[in-house]
């Protein structure tokens, strides 16, 4: 944990003076209702953080902290006006930080507590876009700390069936691998790819993308893999998601997971 308090960075532009975290939302998207305010607020400052900062214009922050079943969430306007607490900050290198403890509030659908990023669409509504087209997220980022295995990218399932399932997770494990988990269909089962090993705490960069309509592309250091996408996931729409997505759950919430995040950019086409 940390006591310090400092801005989140982002794109000073818009948000209220005194932002308050939503709580209700699931793995589908955002949903209403409000807390009090936990979070501390400073100027937001791009420039603080390596390449130039980091658009929070088009993320809402789920936090491992609210009532059962229904962890707070933060909208994208909150974030740009310096939100920020334990489980999302920036670091003295300018690194946007997610701390995601083994003890936490999760979704209905998961057993494990994130402080995780979903994409949402520059009117402030939910992400959701087709497989059609060319989809990317690229991060560079290195994982401080991490108990057994912390997610630190997905493409999730949005609108168009009932499945709260991902179309792909990128998960980082304790001794360094780096492993692509994509889905086998909307009702679940996982194949994992092994695609790169990265020491705890040295950085290192991703691209996760779909492209065509049906070819999941992924980048890790400069290397490239492509997988297929099964026609089954073709009726759903997605969108992406970012940060400290833990993979362990315990009654200790000093254990965790500490990603920083340098750059973060998403781009469609």
């Amino acid at each position: 944990m940390r006591n310090t308090a400092r801005p989140v960075t982002g794109l000073a532009t818009g948000g209220s003076a005194t932002p308050t975290p939503s709580a209700g939302a699931t793995d589908d998207g955002p949903d209403s209702g409000s807390r009090e305010e936990t979070g501390n607020l400073g100027a937001a400052d791009p420039k603080t953080a390596t390449g130039g900062g980091i658009d929070l214009s088009i993320w809402q922050l789920q936090e491992p902290v609210g009532s059962s079943g229904s962890p707070n969430t933060v909208s994208p306007s909150q974030l740009q006006s310096g939100y920020q607490n334990d489980y999302i900050y920036t670091d003295t290198d300018g690194a946007l930080t997610f701390w995601s403890p083994e003890q936490g509030v999760t979704t209905p659908n998961s057993k494990y507590p994130r402080s995780e990023l979903r994409e949402m669409d520059p009117g402030g509504g939910s992400a959701n876009w087709s497989l059609s087209g060319t989809h990317r997220m690229s991060a560079t980022l290195r994982v401080i700390s991490v108990s057994k295995k912390v997610c630190v990218g997905q493409i999730h399932l949005g609108e168009g069936g009932s499945s709260t399932k991902p179309l792909l997770e990128l998960y980082y494990s304790a001794n360094g691998d780096i492993t692509l988990g994509t889905e086998n269909s909307p009702e679940g089962g996982q194949t994992q790819h092994s695609v790169g090993n990265v020491p705890v705490g040295e950085k290192w960069s991703y691209t996760i993308g779909v492209s065509g309509g049906d070819t999941i592309d992924l980048t890790v250091n400069g290397s490239t893999t492509h997988y297929p996408i099964a026609d089954s996931f073709k009726s759903y729409k997605q969108y992406f998601k970012a940060g400290a997505y833990n993979q362990s759950a315990s009654g200790d919430s000093s254990k965790g997971a500490k990603v920083a995040f340098y750059s973060l950019d998403v781009s469609h086409g």
